[in-house]
């Protein structure tokens, strides 16, 4: 029992010590995110200036983990957080895809800790046929500004598609339900999270995928948080996380939190 006892009093103070050794400049993690994401991320109902869910419960445990604290914030729109992670303004991004552009400005760190899958959301009333991205030439559509769904559909629309990008999936959605638009392009899941909360039932998700996509933290370029030790250190506690299958669990705790705070 005393060894016992000993080894885990060192595997503590190791991880204590490590984590000045990680980023030695890194005092505390600035991050943030697509506040528009349920039930991966939204804005807390309770304080506006943070941010909850899945990927909050995820930021939580490495925080305690890695022993660095990560203050994950509410700091505007999708685009304004890339923007303010480009200018090292903020340190980290909780849950981007991978596209060639943003990595001038950020590092991805491997492996994802989710996996996504993207929607066409057409107004029941008027519904269209989607198998091949071909199949959306003829209609108008529209994505929320800012966002990826993969660099190959991103090329795809900008080329073929007459599909134009709105402020919010709000706002996406309500133009679908009046029938403004042909369809609508975003995620399944949080799709169906905000389809519940503003009680719109005209709408559905076709069964055909728009795209597959991973989800990744990513640290700026420019944050002097940005190390290699620290990159390696939130590698393993991913991988260690995936084997454990935490995102499940934190997936379910967010479902019933969005739930709750929806329905206040």
């Amino acid at each position: 029992m005393k060894r016992t006892s000993l080894t885990v009093l060192l595997i503590i103070m190791s991880l204590v010590i490590s984590a000045h050794e990680l980023a030695p400049k890194c005092s505390i993690i600035k991050a943030s995110g697509n506040s528009e994401y349920p039930p991966y991320l939204w804005r807390d109902a309770v304080d506006k200036s943070k941010l909850t869910g899945a990927i909050a419960f995820l930021i939580d445990d490495l925080s305690a983990s890695l022993n660095i604290p990560i203050k994950l914030k509410y700091h505007g729109s999708w685009g304004r957080v890339q923007a303010k992670t480009s200018l090292g303004e903020l340190d980290m991004i909780s849950g981007a895809f991978y596209t060639k552009p943003r990595t001038e400005y950020m590092d991805y760190i491997y492996p994802k800790f989710q996996g996504t899958k993207t929607s066409v959301w057409v107004n029941t009333e008027k519904p269209i046929e989607f198998k091949t991205w071909q199949d959306l030439q003829p209609h108008k559509g529209i994505t929320v500004v800012d966002n990826s769904f993969g660099e190959e559909f991103d090329e795809f629309a900008k080329q073929f598609l007459d599909i134009d990008e709105v402020g919010s999936l709000k706002q996406g959605m309500g133009m679908l339900s009046l029938n403004r638009v042909n369809y609508f392009i975003y995620e399944k899941n949080p799709g169906l999270a905000y389809l519940k909360k503003l009680d719109i039932k005209a709408i559905k998700a076709l069964p055909t995928e728009v795209t597959s996509q991973a989800l990744f933290l990513t640290l700026s370029k420019n944050s002097k948080c940005n190390t290699p030790e620290l990159k390696e250190a939130f590698k393993n506690l991913l991988i260690q996380y995936a084997e454990e299958k935490r995102m499940s669990f934190y997936l379910e705790r967010a479902l019933s939190l969005w739930k709750h705070q929806s329905s206040q």
